[in-house]
């Protein structure tokens, strides 16, 4: 069964390269593999390649390795199409008839896509594959061609630090992310202006009440009144996002962790919910929050600095809610999409359509599809949707 799986995967991809360009069709002035049977795709082609290699290693979590070579530098005379196809062909000796090869940047960075790789050490990936394609790439060019050549190398999935304020995800990896921004830039630049102009009114008109929490928290337990946590951003880049405080100070986050942990793996039961039938999946006793925070917690009142994450651009009105880093630690591959596909915000289609009243898993597809048909529309349907969640408190602990 494993065998006929895998075959029927690479048929299936096989099909799909075919598809992926008129047939006998390349580069405009680019030249092809010399003697080989495939040419190499277009940049265009090889991006949704990459996509569809992402997407697909998401759910089986097979690995997969993307060079790039850049030989721009080798490109600086009259003998540019004879280095270029000098270069292919040598590659074509490199590469597996499963693995692809396409134009990074056309005419200047040639990408290698290794599929269907096994085994568990990444490091030795990595070598065996330069040292077959530098193999290569020695023994066809010359001293002066080969030392122009540059590679770089990504592996999938990555492995994210959270530790580093840079992303951690790679946008060569994503190349449908950096298209899908680049197709909407108008509604991107419409989103922020409503969020800068909204999370500044908010904090405007709010300031009496951040006042008036800020000082019922402080009479009410020691402690700061503003909580400070690391959290991830869009493209799983960390930041210090803010919340009323609503917790007692030196508590063991290991019930969340904990929690969390089972949740995400979808081996945790309901929690009872104020007597209703159906119960939610959180903690919904949890010994940390104090009298006060639960209020907060209840009326989404403790958000409310989330404005100024806001403000600042880190954060969206609209958008998943932040997820914590050892929350993203135990996630499966595909959950990443809902940290790299949109800006977390303060509410969002899961906020006002499921909350936790709907497992992980769902909650991953409520904010994956909110990503995915985003809209000013949308948002603002959304916005408007917002206070009576708040006010109904359901699924609120």
């Amino acid at each position: 069964m494993e065998i006929v799986w895998w075959q029927w995967w690479r048929t299936g991809r096989n099909e799909m390269l075919k598809a992926s360009r008129p047939a006998g069709s390349k580069p405009a002035g680019l030249p092809t593999v010399s003697g080989a049977d495939r040419s190499i795709l277009d940049e265009e082609s090889f991006e949704r390649v990459i996509s569809l290699e992402t997407k697909r290693s998401e759910r089986s979590q097979r690995i997969f390795l993307l060079m790039l070579l850049d030989i721009s530098r080798v490109l600086n005379g009259d003998k540019d199409q004879q280095a270029v196809g000098k270069i292919l062909s040598a590659l074509s000796l490199a590469i597996r008839e499963t693995d692809v090869a396409g134009w990074h940047k056309n005419g200047a960075v040639v990408g290698i896509l290794f599929t269907e790789i096994s085994g568990d050490s990444r490091s030795s990936i990595v070598s065996t594959m330069l040292s077959r394609v530098s193999g290569v790439l020695y023994s066809s060019l010359d001293f002066d061609q080969f030392h122009q050549i540059s590679i770089s190398h990504y592996v999938f999935p990555e492995e994210w630090d959270h530790d580093v304020p840079q992303r951690p995800s790679d946008p060569n990896l994503y190349p449908d992310l950096a298209d899908r921004e680049n197709k909407s830039r108008l509604f991107s630049i419409s989103k922020r202006m409503i969020d800068v102009i909204g999370s500044a009114l908010g904090l405007v008109v709010g300031l009496p009440l951040f006042l008036v929490i800020a000082a019922i928290i402080k009479l009410s337990s020691k402690g700061p009144v503003l909580f400070r946590q690391q959290r991830i951003g869009q493209y799983g880049a960390p930041f210090v996002f803010l919340k009323f405080r609503s917790m007692y100070v030196n508590n063991d986050s290991r019930i969340h962790r904990e929690y969390v942990t089972k949740l995400i793996n979808g081996s945790t039961e309901r929690e009872p919910s104020d007597g209703k039938p159906v119960g939610v999946y959180k903690l919904t006793t949890d010994p940390r929050v104090t009298r006060i925070g639960a209020f907060l917690r209840k009326t989404s009142l403790d958000e409310l600095p989330q404005l100024y994450n806001v403000l600042k651009g880190e954060m969206s009105l609209v958008g998943p809610r932040p997820a914590i880093p050892y929350e993203v630690a135990a996630y499966e591959l595909w959950h990443r999409r809902r940290v790299l596909e949109a800006k977390p915000g303060i509410t969002g289609l899961w906020q006002v359509r499921g909350r936790s009243r709907v497992a992980f898993d769902d909650m991953v597809r409520l904010d994956v599809r909110y990503a995915r048909t985003r809209s000013l529309c949308l948002d603002i349907k959304i916005l408007l949707e917002t206070p009576r969640a708040v006010v109904l408190g359901d699924g609120a602990y």
